[in-house]
């Protein structure tokens, strides 16, 4: 059976969140989540994330966006169904590719922007029929809640909470790491 414990500590500003994070990292703990209702600019950085790596999957589903688009104009236009259109030729994509050029930014625009939504709430566990839920429900409202997992160690937990106190928590809940009930 795990010893282990989360703490919970609610605050009730974004910048006195931030502070807190800041703080509590220069003691040696690790933050390991904050739930916020809106984003908080310095978050990331504060609490020791890694940079994300979501503009590249952005890129490359604009380079898919595009390269289907360019595949549809072909196929539609040049190989099922060559159309003659103001006495442009058919012949091949690249005589045609400045008519192809609004669709094609459109298409890439949005693959990237769909693709990367999708991405983004799988990598965040935020996806229909997901356990992850929210500590407190009032996060997505108006409060600011970190999460901090500790050892079952008393000393180490009493720390953290004084911590929390200093920073300026509102409330501090702690509960068994397994346990569904707080």
């Amino acid at each position: 059976m795990s010893k282990e414990k989360i703490i919970y500590g609610i605050y009730d500003d974004d910048d006195v969140i931030l502070n807190a994070v800041k703080n509590i990292r220069e003691k040696g703990h690790y933050v390991n989540e904050v739930y916020t209702p809106f984003p908080i600019h310095g978050l990331d950085s504060a609490m020791g994330l890694k940079y994300s790596r979501i503009a590249i999957t952005s890129f490359i589903y604009g380079c898919i966006g595009a390269s289907c688009a360019l595949l549809m104009f072909w196929y539609i236009m040049i190989h099922d169904w060559p159309m003659d259109i103001g006495g442009k030729p058919s012949f091949t994509l690249n005589e045609n590719l400045p008519a192809f050029i609004p669709v094609t930014f459109e298409m890439t625009v949005f693959f990237a922007a769909h693709l990367m939504v999708v991405t983004f709430l799988i990598r965040c566990g935020l996806y229909p029929g997901s356990n992850d839920k929210s500590p407190d429900p009032r996060t997505t409202d108006d409060r600011f809640l970190m999460e901090i997992h500790t050892d079952g160690d008393v000393k180490n937990i009493k720390k953290i909470k004084d911590l929390m106190k200093e920073t300026g928590a509102e409330e501090i809940k702690e509960k068994k790491e397994n346990d569904d009930k707080e």
